[in-house]
């Protein structure tokens, strides 16, 4: 299967026109400050530059993304500035939401072979169940002119019981995960794009 088509998931793709009258050296030297932050590598290839980042500090401006490739191209039109860059983050927050739904179907799973097997029970059995139940239920005279409350069924007792596995906290992260990208993915391109557009214009 072509790479390509899962490429979109953590690629942030981009195209910029330049001044006219603008060259390349000038170009990427106002671009320069964005690749001298710590953690930040780069390397200029003739009307290319490609920069990877390894623990970038927190007020990195481009700390989101770990590497890319920016390329001047000079058309007929002027110079367009091309990007192309990659995010580990992005790809995280694409991928974390199929991974806890695999949780919660493994939950619901699990759930279906938790469920107690109910044997028939005899009617003498049955009958020798309710007396004992019953006779626990009884409450004492003295008890009852004090005001002190009924007796409870056992295993009736509010909170009490085997809990049930639920897949609601893996779909709740799911759903986190999913807004997290589409909002990531949306924005991170719309700030990098002006983050280039303020440094070259």
């Amino acid at each position: 299967m072509n790479p390509r088509f899962f490429n979109w998931i953590w690629h942030v793709k981009g195209s910029l026109a330049l001044a006219p009258e603008q060259s390349t050296d000038e170009a990427f030297e106002k671009l320069a400050p964005l690749f001298r932050q710590t953690g930040t590598s780069h390397k200029r290839t003739g009307d290319s530059i490609s920069f990877r980042k390894v623990d970038p500090a927190a007020q990195d401006k481009m700390s989101v993304f770990d590497g890319g490739v920016l390329q001047i191209e000079r058309g007929a039109a002027g110079p367009v500035l091309h990007y192309n860059l990659t995010s580990r983050a992005l790809m995280f927050c694409f991928f974390a939401p199929l991974l806890f739904l695999a949780f919660a179907q493994l939950t619901i799973f699990k759930g279906k072979f938790d469920k107690p097997s109910v044997h028939p029970a005899s009617n003498a059995e049955v009958l020798m169940k309710a007396e004992k139940e019953s006779a626990l239920l009884i409450q004492n005279p003295i008890d009852k002119a004090l005001g002190a409350p009924a007796p409870v069924k056992p295993g009736k007792d509010k909170g009490t019981g085997d809990k049930k596995s639920s897949p609601k906290a893996a779909y709740i992260f799911a759903g986190i995960f999913a807004a997290l990208y589409v909002i990531g993915r949306l924005l991170e391109a719309r700030l990098v794009g002006s983050l280039f557009r303020t440094k070259l214009l």
